[in-house]
């Protein structure tokens, strides 16, 4: 046991460095499809030592290293407050030595459990309001944060000579989202490889430390597979049971198809706020190891809208099925950055928004939470599954790692429709503020960037501010974004290469690539909606590659399973070119 705790603690992150930038090389090349092929990843790069204990069925907040004997304890109470209210607050803590090195917290459940063995959330512990932790007598340095709304706050404490202390560290919020009606969601999230009381600590600690305000826990099918699958294990009723302090859960499926082991397919679906699951969960062989790839995602989506579900595209641009299925209005938002990197915000959104379609953004972490990521939606009511869901497919939306978005069009907010009958000058404005330096905002208007602006420090975190005045004389679209992931398509490569780290991007505390994007605020004008000719010949292009990859690589039991299958992309070509004719 005390050689493994040795290993999967934060001093002993250093001897595995040169392991580690090789594992981090494999996981940035390989997590560039979907879903399966993240998970793959993450699974690659995992502390296979931390894996066993956890398979072991230890509580979580024992994988950090105690105090090694002999060397002198001091009882160390931290306690959370907010810096205004003085009020209990859940974060992350670091504590580090004069010489950088970061203590383990024995007790405490580091952030980055079932994360690979180098990553960052390592020296990361959460706490929920307070805690009592045993370390050294000496002089320590701790960190807090808490959610993306606090600016870092750091304190210098001399324990030595000392068996017992206490110190507070009152965060400042340099943002108050919530006064504004918007809270913090991840629409996707499953857990595997652990115990169900493992995963119950996980689930009532890591989220609420982060500043989420509702969770989607979402049950998952492969057959190979499914046994390790911990979130599978819980009911609706039991996921939502676990609501509480601030937290609310929400329930689903994650609905699917691949061909072949993690290749793209039909693509994957989530259905949220079901309160049973649609059949069947997975399709096709690719994932179930029999059958045929039949039907296709839209009957399941369908199924689930009928019972008031929410339906949510994952994985960014991966798989076949998510242009005709947004053509076709059977879609309620759109996920990135929620596993995989196939494709940026041009191939996920930009060509959709560009054809006249309404597109509200959103996003998750897939397999743990492995990032800060979360979508907002501005409420103008109580938190609830329901409630938040539908702000979410109202587009009243912004995705962000770290980032928090403001936009206006003149009155108008994000995922409104601004209604105009002649040419005028529509005031654009845009704002940002980040713990982390973002660089800079921009201003985007139907795809093209028409304005920017720095980021500046402000006391500990980071402010942008623009000002534009559009002349509209079209209809079309207005987003705010920072200027950082999510630009250019990340995938897919080829594993053999190995990505070059880009040190001029932007990082979060969880070493992420910063991220942050508004869902629209949409001109009609003189009653019509945006029609770019060449974004409907890029979607018509898309799908007519879909129809000849599901001819050639579909398993169908007949003629008639594949033509209903194949029909969903006619018909979503179909009324794109009769839009091309008029």
């Amino acid at each position: 046991m005390n050689s493994f705790l040795e290993r999967s603690t934060v001093p002993a992150r250093h001897r595995f460095l040169v392991l580690a930038a090789a594992v981090v090389a494999m996981l940035q090349a390989s997590a560039v499809m979907g879903h399966d092929s993240t998970l793959h990843a993450y699974e690659v790069a995992r502390d296979r030592m931390e894996a066993r204990f956890i398979a072991a069925g230890g509580a979580l907040a024992a994988l950090a290293e105690p105090l090694p004997a002999g060397v002198p304890a001091c009882q160390l109470t931290i306690k959370l407050v907010d810096a205004k209210t003085r009020l209990p607050v859940s974060g992350l803590v670091r504590v580090t030595r004069a010489n950088g090195e970061a203590v383990p917290l024995a007790g405490l459940l580091y952030r980055a459990i079932g994360l690979r063995p180098d990553h960052p959330g390592r020296e990361w512990f959460a706490i929920l309001e307070s805690a009592t932790v045993t370390v050294g007598r000496e002089s320590l340095q701790i960190e807090s944060i808490a959610g993306l709304e606090t600016e870092r706050v750091s304190q210098a404490v001399d324990l030595r000579g000392k068996e017992t202390a206490e110190i507070t560290l009152a965060l400042p919020r340099f943002t108050e989202p919530v006064l504004g009606g918007w809270r913090a969601g991840n629409t996707h999230l499953h857990l595997r490889g652990m115990s169900r009381a493992q995963s119950d600590e996980y689930l009532r600690t890591i989220p609420r430390a982060d500043g989420l305000e509702i969770l989607f826990v979402s049950h998952l099918l492969r057959t190979s597979e499914n046994a390790t699958y911990i979130s599978n294990v819980y009911t609706p009723e039991e996921v939502r049971a676990m609501s509480g302090h601030g937290l609310q859960f929400g329930w689903g499926e994650e609905h699917r198809n691949n061909f072949g082991a993690g290749g793209e397919g039909f693509g994957h679906v989530l259905l949220l706020n079901l309160r049973r699951l649609v059949e069947p969960v997975s399709v096709g062989p690719g994932i179930t190891g029999a059958g045929f790839d039949y039907p296709p995602l839209r009957r399941g989506m369908d199924e689930a809208r009928h019972e008031n579900g929410t339906v949510i595209w994952c994985h960014n641009a991966f798989g076949f099925e998510d242009v005709p299925d947004w053509l076709g209005g059977h879609l309620d938002a759109h996920n990135i950055f929620d596993g995989g990197t196939r494709g940026g915000y041009a191939e996920s959104y930009y060509r959709f928004l560009n054809v006249g379609l309404k597109v509200p953004f959103s996003t998750g972490t897939d397999w743990f939470i492995y990032d800060f990521s979360r979508v907002y939606a501005r409420m103008s009511e109580g938190l609830s599954e329901q409630s938040w869901l539908a702000a979410l497919a109202a587009g009243r939306t912004f995705i962000t790692n770290g980032p928090l978005l403001e936009l206006h069009a003149d009155d108008s907010e994000i995922g409104d429709t601004l209604r105009l009958d002649r040419e005028r000058t529509v005031t654009a404005t845009g704002r940002a503020t980040g713990r982390t330096d973002f660089k800079k905002i921009e201003l985007v208007h139907n795809g093209a960037v028409i304005a920017q602006a720095p980021s500046r420090a402000v006391a500990g975190h980071f402010e942008a501010e623009l000002k534009y005045p559009l002349r509209v004389t079209e209809p079309g679209w207005v987003a705010l974004r920072v200027a950082g992931r999510g630009l250019i398509s990340e995938g897919p490569a080829s594993p053999s290469v190995i990505p070059v780290r880009d040190e001029t991007v932007a990082r979060n505390e969880m070493d992420e690539p910063l991220f942050a994007h508004t869902s629209p605020i949409y001109f009609e004008f003189a009653g019509r909606g945006v029609f770019q000719p060449e974004a409907a010949r890029a979607l018509v292009a898309d799908m007519e590659a879909a129809e000849l990859a599901i001819r050639t690589n579909g398993h169908f039991k007949d003629d008639a399973q594949r033509d209903e299958v194949l029909a969903i992309y006619r018909e979503g070509a179909a009324l794109l070119r009769r839009r091309l004719n008029e």
